[in-house]
């Protein structure tokens, strides 16, 4: 008998010790599935993300080569400026003037080019056009149109100036065309790349001569 009662007890033992690990195991689980805040929560775990967050390089943006500039004040102090564009460049409203201004890579310089389009105040028509690049601490005109109507920009690193068509009895307000042109830069100087001419079309103000 006494033999059949450690037995028993042996067996009612690996019973509890087997419902404990299977307890164990099912708490473990639950844990893990609900994101609890056991130990992989805190402790070293925590320490070593920290760590890996302060070991992340930090990447500082280039600056920008940009220097804002007066546009007016260059234009006007500007000797190869015409007198009748340097009358015309007045405010049109309180301090405003009547220029456009764009800043970009023509030239290759260590700092960005200056395109400068001064227009009039009653149509915005270009009077004039000027690019100016940065040397010694000072920006000198490199390019300049002052055939109106004319407006440059920045084209993917080309400079485009666009000079507006006028036939003969055609308003400011409808010119009859336009010419393109392309300059790129090379030594020290701009040089014409390619032109294109575009003819408009009077169908839609009506002008045109109606079939017979």
């Amino acid at each position: 008998m006494r033999g059949l009662t450690d037995s028993g007890r042996g067996t009612l033992q690996a019973a509890f010790t087997a419902v404990a690990v299977l307890a164990a195991l099912a708490l473990f689980v639950s844990a893990c599935a609900t994101g609890g805040t056991g130990a992989r929560d805190e402790g070293p775990a925590h320490a070593e993300s920290v760590a890996g967050a302060a070991a992340t390089p930090t990447i500082t943006p280039s600056p920008s080569k940009t220097t804002r500039v007066d546009a007016v004040k260059l234009v006007k102090d500007d000797p190869a400026v015409s007198t009748e564009v340097k009358q015309e460049l007045k405010p049109c409203v309180a301090d405003e003037y009547p220029v456009d201004v764009s800043y970009g890579d023509l030239t290759g310089g260590s700092d960005d080019d200056v395109v400068v389009n001064v227009l009039t105040c009653g149509d915005a028509v270009g009077i004039g056009s000027y690019v100016y690049r940065e040397e010694g601490g000072r920006y000198e005109n490199v390019f300049q149109a002052e055939a109106p109507p004319v407006y440059a920009e920045i084209d993917r690193g080309d400079l485009v100036v666009t000079k507006q068509v006028y036939e003969k009895g055609d308003p400011v307000s409808s010119p009859s065309g336009e010419n393109v042109i392309t300059y790129r830069w090379a030594a020290d100087h701009f040089t014409e790349e390619y032109r294109t001419h575009n003819d408009y079309s009077n169908a839609v103000g009506g002008d045109a001569s109606s079939p017979s």
